[in-house]
This record gives structure tokens, sequence and C-alpha cells, in this order.
């Protein structure tokens, strides 16, 4: 054999390894999908279009490339080296390498019976049990078709007593017309005349509701989880308060319907410990070298400092807020040792997509200790977001070519431990018991079932680790140990398996690490 026809075999054969390592969409890419982009990108969801499917994926292959390499998606404005916060909707390097890879070889398939259960997004809340109260807006027709709209709708709380919130969510009437929720408590009625003396539902606001006595309760950005607090916290909704439903239509959304309701679930009063959410730097009362104003044609920058007169707190998360021409934003505290803890940096503000962040443990902040924010502003005809062409001088205010500078914060007063409280389920050190859902879906699936021949069992780990895969009878004798000591790969995983031999009848399929127990109940025939 000459070296000519020598060749020929190897390339064939590097030519099969490459297309082998090529990333495939049922089990590399729809993994990813599900859990980063489609609580977005589904039927009705806030984003223009569909990823649930390999078509639908494969369709939008090249933008969705493009997207995740210059990190526009999935939106998470805050700076991860700055700080790393709670629930953070990013992208590892291997995900975005996967997803490149997968375009860059052709964008195969792969088997699609082998992919993760598509996951579904019913109107109906993710947070299990019945609701304490539940709020809802008046049938509303958006009217923004070339501009933003933020429309306010005030609802009677009709509540005896205070009650204290444990977890809330919104759930948008239509996802696909709904921006953001911002959630207020009003106490003063000036919110319902506002209401009421506009021909409505609901009366229009950009910023703030309008009123001069608020306090904020909740805060939703599609892909975020609901707002909950530990267990023993809640946040205050005082007797026969209002409740004021901010939703921002976007434009384009004129002539679709909503009705978005909100659902509080209360914590029992006794023993509960406060949180309190208020705009602790805020541009009124805490500017070092205000006040807050912007020449037309500049770019400034701003710093407000709080001095912690309240005490030792332990705070749980912040929500900075500014409107277009801001951009960008950080805030941070130093202890009276002069030391510094970084808190969260939006380096490239964006309006559009505002969210309340938690940290992943609470931090605790001494009295004596400053809360301070740093804020960037451009207001030149570079900045594409400038409502004013040519630029005008912006002051504050609530209106949309005014400005705002403040930082929200959760806190409550401070015990011995707060330090160790995390808010983040990555962090947890003791055994993740029973996560049934895999970004809001099964963790762990089989099919076919009932199985026959062959089943593929499907499965989705918080972590690597060493476990077992096992088939129980119905008296909890294991009949079938598929795997023993076995490494399971954190992330989505697709195993086939042999059935034959065994006596037809109904078994429990468990998967088993040292941190997560999942369990299947699966018909052999």
């Amino acid at each position: 054999m000459n070296k000519k026809m020598l060749l020929i075999p190897i390339l064939l054969l590097m030519r099969t390894l490459g297309f082998a390592q090529t990333p495939v969409w049922s089990t590399d890419v729809a993994p990813i999908l599900y859990n980063h982009c489609t609580s977005c990108h589904h039927t009705g969801g806030i984003g223009p279009f569909s990823l649930i499917t390999y078509d639908s994926a494969l369709a939008y292959a090249s933008s969705i490339k493009g997207d995740v390499i210059s990190k526009k998606m999935p939106p998470w404005p805050p700076d991860p080296t700055y700080s790393h916060l709670a629930h953070e909707r990013l992208l590892s390097t291997t995900e975005v390498s996967t997803i490149v890879n997968w375009v860059n070889g052709g964008a195969p398939s792969g088997t699609i019976s082998l992919a993760p259960p598509a996951p579904t997004y019913p109107n109906s809340g993710t947070i299990p049990g019945t609701p304490d109260l539940v709020v809802k807006i008046p049938v509303y027709t958006s009217t923004a078709s070339g501009t933003d709209v933020y429309q306010s709708f005030v609802i009677h709380s009709n509540l005896l007593t205070d009650k204290y919130i444990r977890a809330f969510e919104a759930i948008p009437g239509n996802p696909a017309c709904v921006h953001h929720v911002l959630v207020f408590a009003d106490t003063t009625n000036y919110s319902w005349g506002l209401d009421s003396a506009y021909a409505g539902p609901g009366y229009p606001d950009f910023g703030g509701v309008g009123s001069p006595n608020t306090s904020m309760l909740g805060v939703w950005v599609p892909g975020s989880a609901p707002m909950s607090y530990p267990a023993g916290f809640g946040l205050k909704i005082p007797h026969h308060a209002d409740i004021v439903v901010q939703i921002h239509y976007p434009a384009g959304s004129a002539g679709l319907t909503d009705s978005t309701e909100v659902r509080f679930f209360f914590a029992p009063t006794p023993g509960i410990r406060e949180v309190v959410m208020q705009p602790a730097l805020y541009h009124d009362f805490d500017m070092t070298d205000g006040p807050l104003f912007i020449p037309a044609d500049s770019v400034k920058t701003f710093h407000e400092k709080f001095p912690n007169f309240l005490g030792d707190i332990s705070i749980l998360g912040a929500f900075p807020h500014m409107h277009l021409i801001g951009r960008s934003i950080e805030s941070f505290g130093v202890s009276p040792a002069g030391d510094t803890d970084k808190y969260i940096r939006i380096n490239n503000w964006d309006f559009h997509w505002q969210g309340f962040y938690f940290f992943k443990k609470f931090k605790k902040v001494s009295a004596g200790a400053n809360l301070w924010a740093r804020a960037t502003y451009d207001n030149t005809a570079s900045n594409p977001e400038n409502p004013n062409h040519p630029p005008h001088d912006v002051t504050v205010g609530e209106n949309t070519t005014n400005e705002m500078m403040i930082v929200f914060f959760v806190y409550t007063a401070y015990q011995a431990g707060d330090e160790s409280i995390i808010q983040d389920s990555i962090l947890l050190s003791t055994p993740i018991q029973y996560h049934n859902y895999y970004s809001g879906q099964q963790l762990l699936d089989v099919c076919p079932n009932p199985a026959v021949n062959d089943m593929v069992i499907k499965c989705h780990m918080e972590a690597s680790d060493v476990g077992s895969i096992e088939l129980l009878d119905m008296a909890g004798r294991v009949v079938k140990r598929y795997l023993e000591n076995a490494t399971l790969n954190q992330g989505y995983t697709a195993y086939s398996f042999s059935v034959e031999g065994l006596p037809a009848g109904t078994y429990s399929l468990v998967v088993k690490t040292s941190q997560q127990m999942l369990s299947k109940k699966v018909v052999i025939r």
C-alpha cells in the first residue's frame, strides 16, 4: 500500500473523529437552552422567537452563537468580575464553547429522543401552595406602539392587619407583552386617586408611581426566580395598604391584552424577623457631589454615601435604579475599619433590563459603616438611549426625560450568625434533598415509559458526584443495579439500559449521589 492510499483512511478517520466531537442539539445544546434561554424564548414568552425545539434552535443558530459570544444573552447586567450574586443567569465558558462548536460544526440534531423533556411554562406560577393574597389588574390593552409604556394599576389589599411576605411572584397575563413588573404598597390613597382620575384602566407613569410615600414590595423580570426570603424572615405589607402594580409594556406590543396578577405568600407572624426594602442611597439626600444635574453634551459621574445609623444590619440584596442616560452604576460598603465589600456593578446600564439582585449570603454592615454608590450618565448624542435629540439639560425627576440615582436595599437587624445564611442553593453544603425539577422541569425522566426492551434514562445533576442508578420493585428491593460507584457528570446526561428479562410490572428507578436522590416510576411490559 503506497503512502497516498494509506493517507485516505487516516483522513477519513480524522473527519469521523472530528464529527464525533461536534456537540449535538439533543444532549449538549438543548439542556443549555432549557436552563438559560427558554424561560423567555418560548411560544407566548417575551423573547421574539421560541427555542424549545431543534428546528427552532436551528433557525436561529447563528444569532444564538453571536449573542452568547458577546454575552448579550442570556441577559445578566451585573458584572461577575466585580461580585457574584445569587441565581446568576450566566453561561460558563464550557457552555459558550458548546454552542459555538455546535454552530460551527453544522448544528447537528443528534438523536432527538435523547433530548431532555421540553420545558413547559404554564401561566400558573411556580411557588407551591395556595397564595394568601392575590391581586389582579383589570384587563388592559397595551398602547405601546412606537414607545414603551409604564402603566400603574392600583388594587385595594383589604388587609385588616399587617402581614409579612415570605414569597412573592408575578404571573404575567400575557408574557408576550409584559416586560417587567414593579410592585409597591401605598398607605396614602394618593395612587388610588391617580388611578381613579385617569380614564384607564390604570394610569401612565415612568420611573416611580407618582405617589410621594410608597414602599417597594417586589420586582419581577422574565427568567427571574420568585422573590423569597429564608425561613423566619418577611417583608411587611401594612394593613389597608393599596397594592400598586407598575408594568412595563415594550414598544411594539400595542393591541395585546394583559391581565397580570401578583401572588403573595405570608409568613407566620410569631417570631418573624422583618426585612425592609428601602432606597438607602437616594439622590435627594445622599449625594456627595450633587445635585444630580447632567448638562447637555456632557458625561458626568456622581457619588452617594449613606452613613449607617441604623445599627448593625444584615443586607440581603440590592436594586440599582436609573433612567435612560445612565451608563453605569456600582454599589459597595466601607466598614469602620476601611475595608471595602463589593455589592454590585452594572457596567452597561439598560433601563429595560432591571432586576432585584440577592447576595449569595447575607452581608453584615456594622454601625458606622458607609454604603456607597457611584454612577455615570452620558447626556451626549452618542448615547443611543438619549431621549432628547439634540441633547437637553437633564435634572432629577420621574419623567422620561429626567434622571434618578437610587439603590434599594433589602435588610434586617443583624443577629449573630447571619453571615452564614445562604440565599443560593449552589452554595449549600448539606445534601440537596429531593430536587425534582430541572429548570422548572423533572430532573429525572425515562422514555419510553412503559419500556419494552430498552429504556433511556435522562437526568440532570446539580454537580458531578459518585453515585448509583438502581431499579427497585414495589417492595423496595433492588432488582437491577445499572451503575454503582460511578461518576455522574454535572448537567444533563442520557443513559441507555436494557430491561429485557425483567418481569412486567411497576418499578421505581432511583438515582442516588451524596447530594441528590431522584426517583421515577417506571412501567415495564
